[in-house]
């Protein structure tokens, strides 16, 4: 059985057509990420899967139950964990906890015990009685995950899971997804991070204007757009036209600067290798580190919804 089957899905708003007749599914104890730019139909997508919104025509269930007619059964397999918190600040860690699983129709022994284990899990338990209010948003994100968890999910909707988060919290949610996934739990992630992406899902669908435009694991996403090579390289110093000089080198496509490091994306890595290290003599300069890179999941993403990379990276991604 499938844990999410979605067949010829549309949602329009007025001439808005959100979602155009799309369909994918999402295998039982699969990682499935969700990427997508700003309006392209990813929100409305996940609004549909869990009984928020409904279709204006096509069929979408979990694990078998229609979540438009069969709504209840649907969601007692699901857990959600939306980008925006919903802890209440003015309860306790632990009434938090009590109040989501209250909601799950979880029974108080369970309740108590599932409550303990996912609070020592996330580094909150010591923290249980004091009220979320005074929590950072690294811990706040981490009790609105064991919220989530509280019902023992089968499929669990992550929105964002450590979009803006702490290295601490980034760590503990990918280990508890991780732990999460080798128990066999679904889990549809959405995320900012196209890296986080590549690294924890087992496929990836991109969404575009209303369209699945690619589904496949990240690594066969990649082989698709071979030509989209780059050299990576650095340099003992930068300087302010650095960035402008190395993207008028011969065979270079585009340049773009990541923190001490500049990516060059070219169709010949071995001949931009050499122009790269001329370049670096004439200007006195001692190459670093240097290396050779196939495409990203990130390059894939941009060829595939024609977007454009800025100075700091991709902006249009919701």
């Amino acid at each position: 059985m499938q844990a999410i089957e979605v067949s010829h899905l549309t949602k329009k708003f007025g001439s808005l057509t959100a979602l155009n007749n799309i369909s994918f599914s999402v295998g039982e104890g699969e990682t499935f990420g969700f990427l997508g730019p700003n309006g392209a139909g990813k929100t409305t997508t996940i609004r549909i899967l869990t009984g928020v919104s409904r279709p204006g025509s096509g069929t979408a269930s979990i694990f078998g139950h229609d979540i438009e007619h069969d709504k209840i059964a649907a969601r007692q397999s699901m857990g959600i964990v939306s980008e925006n918190s919903n802890v209440y600040d003015d309860l306790t860690a632990w009434q938090n906890m009590m109040f989501s699983a209250e909601l799950y129709h979880v029974g108080r022994k369970e309740r108590e015990e599932k409550a303990t284990e996912l609070l020592k899990k996330f580094e909150l338990y010591d923290r249980r009685d004091d009220k979320a209010h005074g929590f950072s948003k690294g811990m706040k994100r981490r009790l609105t995950l064991a919220m989530g968890l509280v019902n023992s999910p089968r499929l669990l909707f992550l929105d964002e899971p450590t979009s803006g988060l702490d290295v601490q919290s980034n760590l503990i949610i990918r280990d508890v997804v991780s732990e999460l996934v080798l128990e066999g739990v679904t889990v549809f992630l959405t995320t900012h991070n196209i890296e986080e992406a590549n690294v924890m899902c087992d496929r990836v669908a991109i969404i575009n204007k209303g369209n699945i435009v690619a589904i496949d694991a990240p690594e066969a996403l990649k082989k698709t757009i071979q030509s989209v090579q780059s050299i990576e390289v650095s340099f003992d110093h930068n300087s302010a036209n650095q960035l402008d000089e190395l993207s008028h080198l011969p065979m270079v496509n585009e340049a773009q600067k990541a923190g001490d490091k500049f990516k060059l994306y070219t169709e010949d890595p071995s001949e931009l290798i050499d122009a790269v290290v001329d370049y670096a003599q004439m200007n006195k300069l001692k190459i670093v580190s240097i290396a050779t890179l196939g495409p990203s999941l990130e390059d894939v993403f941009i060829r595939l919804t024609g977007l454009q990379r800025g100075g700091e990276g991709i902006h249009a991604i919701d």
